[in-house]
Formats: C-alpha cells, structure tokens, sequence
C-alpha cells in the first residue's frame, strides 16, 4: 500500500530521493484522513524549511491541516497544478499530486526517515 521506494515521516509525509532535490507530498494515509482537498498553500520557491517546522497548508472539507517540511532544506519547485487541482492529492497522492521539492542540505536526514514497513507499523500497531 505504501511504496517502497520513499522514506515516510510520523507527520505522514513522504519523500522520494533521487538525483537533485527530493520530492515531498503527503501519503495515502493522511489524504484519506483529511478528505476531499481543496486548497492548497505551499511555500515560495526559493524559501528555506526546517524539519518539523510547519511550511504550508492542506484545506479540505473537514479541515486545514498543516503540511511538514520532512528535512532541512530550500524549496526549489512547487506544484503548481494544485492551484487548479488541488484533489490531484486525494486521486494520486504518489504522482501528479506530489507537493514541493526540496534541495536537502544534507542527505542523512533523508536516510533517517522511515521505510515503507515501518511507517505502516506505526499506523497500524497491532
């Protein structure tokens, strides 16, 4: 259910890792639980987050919710489809409803966040 090639966080984030800057968008899990989107505010290209650190927000029907910078890092792309489309994150939360990328200023921040087993561990203890 969850890929295994992205790193997860408690905030249910994912990042993908690759050449350049990583990836962020939030998992299937969390646009489940939030609903219907229908709004998205993400951070100036070019800004600098902190993980943890709140960096913007997902409206839906039932509520707003911030979004979590995975890592430490500078925003260099955004999604600006979400501005028109802002359910591509409830309909392909892995894809085309990818969030930001970030320049992650160092790579073991990025190799510390969970795998795909152990972030559905952590939703489903039993």
């Amino acid at each position: 259910m969850y890929p295994e090639d992205l790193k997860y966080t408690a905030e249910h984030e994912w990042v993908k890792a690759g050449e350049g800057p990583v990836r962020v968008g939030i998992t299937d899990f969390a646009q489940d639980a939030l609903g219907d989107i229908v709004y998205v505010q993400l951070p100036e290209v070019g800004s600098a987050v902190r993980a943890g650190d709140s960096c913007g927000e997902l409206e839906s029907t039932k509520s707003v919710s911030d979004l979590f910078a995975p890592v430490n890092g500078t925003v260099r792309a955004v999604n600006e489809a979400l501005a028109d489309q802002p359910d591509l994150v409830n309909t392909d939360p892995y894809g085309e409803g990818w969030l930001l990328d970030i320049e992650v200023d160092d790579d073991a921040e990025v190799e510390a966040l969970m795998d795909a087993e152990t972030y559905q561990g952590q939703l489903d203890p039993s």
